[in-house]
């Protein structure tokens, strides 16, 4: 198999497993692009804001100068079409430095993978996006998926807190899914 065809198989796979719909998938990457753009036209560059959508659902973590700020940033992103909701993680603080980001994005690998190796957590469709040490959770899931993937992310060195952004769903919808 060349390049191109493996490519092509893995982001197969990826979109296969993850519950999102194509469509819903599309959905969050036009969100989080235009919510970027509005939030950088709202705060004039001011701060370090990440904007993550995932079912439409949007998450605001990083840090900015001001309370305005925080709330600027928040009505921008709710303003943009087919935003569900908005949570707002922001911190009023200096922006982080270059090596807590990259302590962020280590400590992501390491939930990531602990995701993908657990038992009893769909991996591939859960987001986890860390921001100081703190890792949050997004994605539709089961009460039971959520505890387990709260505990596996917790069980990871480094990781200061875990916060659930999670859609719970019931078994039944979870089955209803997983026959499409």
């Amino acid at each position: 198999m060349d390049k191109r065809n493996w490519l092509q198989a893995a982001v197969g796979g990826m979109v296969a497993t993850d519950r999102r719909s194509p469509q819903t998938q599309v959905a969050d990457q036009t969100i989080e692009l235009r919510a970027d753009l509005r939030v950088s036209e709202a705060l004039a560059q001011r701060g370090h804001v990440s904007v993550v959508s995932f079912y439409r659902k949007v998450l605001l973590t990083g840090e900015v100068p001001t309370a305005d700020d925080r709330q600027r940033a928040q009505a921008a992103v709710a303003g943009v079409p087919e935003v569900a909701g908005v949570v707002n993680e922001l911190a009023v603080m200096p922006d982080s430095t270059l090596g807590q980001r990259s302590n962020d994005t280590y400590l992501t690998s390491k939930v990531k993978a602990g995701l993908l190796n657990a038992n009893g957590v769909p991996g591939n469709s859960i987001k986890v996006v860390t921001e100081r040490g703190t890792v949050y959770l997004m994605g539709r899931v089961t009460e039971r998926e959520a505890t387990r993937a709260a505990d596996v992310a917790r069980g990871q060195s480094g990781v200061g807190k875990v916060v659930k952004v999670f859609e719970v769903i019931s078994e039944a919808d979870l089955a209803k899914l997983q026959t499409k």
